[in-house]
């Protein structure tokens, strides 16, 4: 590949450790935004409402706060699953998001790149090549049970090829169109859902429809759900739900299956199935999980498009489209013979805070739930015409942010692959963006 090589050090600008502050105001400090290790996948997005407000002593403010196009790289922290080194690209939009400066907390360190010797989003993407290969984990180090990154050994140590400008633009455009990509594809899923939501909780929860028909209003819906939607309430307990509609607990409309312990079921050969754990489940990536056997009961593989919720620990819920794998224990997944997705998938986000109440006031153990909570967790179900009415406004909303989810895998899959590739000069840049503008 044409073009020289530097020693990691020589391509910065300077390096500052990061800085916590205080929780509250003092003489000579000054409000920011302080990006935590927990805040790493928010910073990526420019989810900037996130951050907490931290008062930085004034002289350190000026020296600490992010520009656009710093890189952040994690120097405290990790997991056997999420190695520490990961690395953020401050990205104009997250700035432009924000009220305040903005700085790092003491986990991190933050790199300002020469321009004159490389461009920093092209730096960033090595970066993410060296942690993704392995290469970052070989400087990290157990000190007082906390994984730490000796960054000083590795700037000092770590040759980085550097091919003319103009290809380093280029790498970093080419690789950077399909995040974009993929960032478009999660902000539109985060439309839907909140827009799914907002439905389901006027429909369901609030009774917007029933209420505007029995006070004459104009319930301002399709003929043929106004019509088919009552227009009084009757008596639940202490409670009125819409007339004619049936009342179950959580576990009566669909069925909750738990997961195996998957170390009794070890693979067999060269197949198998990726583990499918609470990590997996927050993540939706399955490379470097546990292997499980391929020829597992089909109840228990996971495909995309299933509802998995997590009963212990993080308590979550999601529309998987990690692929194919195995459902391990503490993870439930939700299926009905008699019900559609979208009204078991709702209605366990509509209960999750009481679940995770639950889970919260277990002080001695893991904090979970148990299937008596499901039976507890009621639910409202309208007549069967009405619910397939319904269904033709959710249904589509529920496969919508499935296929997003998996078309930003692959976009991610493909990024991945060309990543090593044009890092290393095995790939040309005509082709690779010619793969790119066949999938934007």
């Amino acid at each position: 590949m044409a073009g020289d090589s530097l020693i990691f050090r020589e391509l910065l600008l300077h390096t500052r450790d990061g800085e916590w502050g205080k929780k509250a105001p003092a003489e000579g400090y000054v409000p920011m935004r302080v990006i935590r290790g927990t805040d790493f996948d928010d910073a990526r997005f420019g989810n900037i409402d996130a951050f907490p407000i931290r008062y930085i002593e004034e002289g350190a403010a000026k020296r600490k706060t992010l520009h656009v196009w710093d890189l952040l790289i994690e120097t405290a922290g990790g997991t056997r699953d999420c190695p520490t080194g990961r690395t953020v690209l401050i990205h104009p939009r997250l700035l432009q998001r924000s009220d305040l400066p903005v700085t790092c907390a003491s986990f991190a360190r933050f790199l300002r790149v020469d321009e004159r010797k490389a461009d920093s989003r092209y730096i960033y993407w090595y970066l993410q090549y060296l942690y993704f290969s392995g290469e970052i984990e070989q400087h990290q180090v157990q000190h007082t049970g906390i994984a730490r990154f000796q960054f000083t050994r590795f700037a000092e140590t770590v040759r980085v090829p550097l091919p003319v400008l103009p290809r380093q633009r280029a790498i970093a455009q080419i690789l950077g169109t399909l995040d974009d990509k993929i960032e478009l594809n999660r902000r539109m899923n985060e439309t839907l859902e909140a827009m799914a939501r907002a439905l389901f909780k006027s429909w369901f929860v609030d009774f917007d429809p029933v209420r505007a028909k029995a006070e004459g209003r104009d319930p301002g819906l399709p003929k043929r759900i106004a019509d088919l939607s009552p227009d009084s309430f009757e008596d639940y307990g202490a409670d009125e739900v819409p007339k004619g509609w049936q009342v179950f607990g959580l576990d009566e409309i669909a069925d909750f299956l738990n997961g195996l312990a998957l170390q009794k079921f070890p693979p067999r050969d060269d197949r198998f199935l990726p583990v499918i754990k609470i990590a997996q489940l927050r993540t939706e990536i399955t490379s470097g999980a546990d292997r499980a056997s391929a020829e597992l009961a089909p109840a228990y593989v996971v495909d995309d498009g299933d509802v998995l919720f997590s009963w212990s620990g993080s308590l979550e819920c999601v529309l998987w489209a990690g692929g194919r794998g195995a459902l391990n224990q503490h993870l439930f997944k939700v299926t009905s013979k008699s019900y559609p997705k979208w009204l078991y998938f709702f209605w366990i986000h509509q209960h999750l805070d009481y679940f995770r109440g639950i889970a919260a006031g277990k002080a001695t153990t893991m904090g979970h739930i148990q299937r008596g909570h499901l039976s507890a967790a009621k639910v409202l179900v309208p007549s069967d015409k009405l619910l397939e009415e319904m269904s033709r406004y959710f249904a589509p909303l529920i496969d919508e942010m499935v296929q997003a989810k998996v078309a930003s895998k692959t976009l991610a899959a493909i990024r991945d692959t060309l990543l090593p590739k044009l890092i290393s000069g095995d790939l040309r840049i005509p082709d690779a963006e010619k793969l790119v503008e066949a999938q934007v």
